[in-house]
């Protein structure tokens, strides 16, 4: 989908996305888990990115594991969010297909449902991109939807957007990983926590940089 209507949509929304999800890590003990060993992986070795970074609270949640982090949105709004919820954090408008990064500049990448706005033909450049501004054998955490449809919304927490939100098929997304210099080392799946989100199968996955 057009970078603008993401950007726009995410704009219009961010105040309302920022007060229904900035403290979703409390009622998601399994992402908190995942990004407790991911911290563990890559703290001390240099500068993390998260992309897609929304109001912050996933670069936060890093930085309070004293991991040394950047968050990363298309969204100037979104960004602007981030920089009032988490003040001293480092964050800046930047897209995840195109990013204002020196190669091998960075120990990890960090993408909670960064890739949901792209189809599978899309993939590839986006794993190319993060391969090019990570270090050999950074990490790159991912999470995603699992399905095989695309959801349309124009209504975000009460706010209009367009919006596309495109599900994928875990083997799609690894041999995307693998086509573009990554190993995947380890994977998860789980069900959601329909109480607090979306009722869809998630997954994880974990790459190295070769």
């Amino acid at each position: 989908m057009e970078l603008l209507d993401i950007k726009g949509s995410y704009d219009s929304a961010a105040d309302a996305y920022a007060d229904h999800l900035f403290l979703e890590l409390e009622h998601k003990p399994l992402d908190r888990h995942i990004l407790d060993r991911f911290a563990e992986s890559v703290r001390g070795r240099g500068l993390v990115a998260d992309l897609g970074c929304g109001p912050g609270h996933i670069a936060k949640y890093l930085y309070e594991q004293s991991v040394t982090v950047v968050g990363i949105d298309l969204s100037p709004e979104m960004v602007r969010c981030a920089m009032r919820l988490c003040p001293g954090l480092e964050f800046r408008v930047g897209d995840m297909q195109s990013l204002d990064l020196p190669a091998e500049g960075l120990a990890g990448i960090v993408a909670f449902y960064s890739i949901v706005h792209f189809d599978a033909s899309e993939l590839p450049a986006i794993f190319r991109e993060c391969r090019r501004v990570l270090l050999p054998k950074g990490l790159m955490l991912l999470a995603f939807h699992i399905g095989d449809q695309e959801v349309h919304v124009d209504d975000l927490f009460g706010r209009p957007v367009d919006l596309d939100f495109r599900f994928h098929q875990p083997g799609n997304v690894i041999r995307a990983l693998r086509a573009e210099g990554f190993v995947v080392t380890e994977s998860a799946e789980r069900e959601p926590y329909e109480a607090v989100e979306y009722p869809s199968r998630r997954c994880y996955l974990l790459a190295t940089a070769v």
